[in-house]
């Protein structure tokens, strides 16, 4: 038993190790767009602060959801956190199993490039959208009398650019069309609709969606309307933009190449795209396929034997 394990172990650190070499390559050639959606993300920390300066509470709007779904209180709103904070946390481990398990269909550093590129285009639109009109905040720490619905000018710039974390991102006002946890959890459920590999899981991940989309409603932090225009949006935005992007290699059929330094960026992207190599290469793995470089087959007998 002792030996059984030693023998895994030293495999799956042999996995590890071969993963983070190839994993090191790819964050050197895309690092600046990892880099760059990261501070889009700040960006949008700053918007949604930003608008809280400007909000005026004022009475709740009328809204059909909150005609339906039943009011869950302000002492149970930890429910809807606490499952989009789940949703998060399982996307975003998903997305490092390659280091350890064997059978792998994507690697992490593009996966998180093209989640970020999905996350940057619908986030812009929302900031555009919240600051076009601003609506008085449903929720129970921005309605009137509340001592969180109006922020006071800021001292000094610094006020500002750290957004008062924790506290000022949890009790944002003013940001509400459309709803930034249902953008997160869209993109991270067709993210792996596409590249994830258990059919239960893709099944539960928009059952998932569901559930949150009610629950954000039914704890008064958004109008319907915020929900609505998220699942349309989000899904549009990554249907089109994930046809402009270029495609991530699978790796259940390809090995991924080395990436070298003597190559320039061309190639390397080339080779990622599966677009590049020795024509003579691609020829002899034709071959070894059963087809000829011209798309026909090649006989295995000699006719008449």
């Amino acid at each position: 038993m002792t030996l059984y394990i030693r023998r895994e172990a030293s495999k799956l650190w042999k996995r590890f190790c071969s993963e983070i070499t190839t994993e090191i390559g790819l964050l050197a050639e895309n690092w600046k767009y990892l880099l760059a959606g990261l501070l889009c993300q700040y960006i949008h920390g700053l918007a949604a602060r930003g608008v809280h300066y400007i909000h005026r509470p004022g009475p709740t709007l009328q809204d059909s959801g909150f005609f339906v779904l039943p009011e869950l209180g302000q002492d149970k709103g930890y429910i809807s956190e606490t499952v989009f904070t789940c949703v998060f946390l399982s996307f975003f481990l998903w997305t490092f199993h390659p280091f350890i398990v064997k059978s792998k269909k994507i690697y992490t550093v593009l996966i998180w490039c093209r989640v970020l590129a999905f996350l940057v285009a619908c986030q812009f639109l929302r900031v555009i959208t919240f600051y076009s009109t601003q609506l008085p905040g449903p929720n129970y720490h921005c309605r009137e009398g509340s001592e969180l619905a109006r922020l006071p000018r800021p001292h000094n710039v610094l006020e500002v650019l750290l957004l008062n974390f924790p506290r000022g991102v949890i009790y944002g006002c003013g940001d509400l069309i459309f709803s930034s946890h249902m953008i997160f959890t869209l993109v991270f459920v067709r993210t792996y609709q596409k590249y994830g590999s258990k059919r239960f899981i893709k099944l539960l991940g928009w059952v998932v969606a569901i559930l949150q989309s009610l629950l954000i409603i039914a704890s008064r932090k958004h109008y319907t309307v915020d929900v609505v225009v998220a699942w349309y949006t989000v899904n549009l935005v990554v249907f089109f933009l994930d046809k402009k992007l270029p495609e991530l290699p699978d790796r259940t059929t390809t090995l991924l190449p080395v990436i070298s330094k003597d190559r320039s960026k061309e190639e390397n992207h080339k080779l990622l795209n599966g677009n590049g190599g020795d024509p003579a290469d691609r020829r002899l793995r034709a071959q070894v396929n059963g087809k000829d470089s011209n798309g026909g087959h090649t006989d295995n007998g000699t006719n008449g034997a």
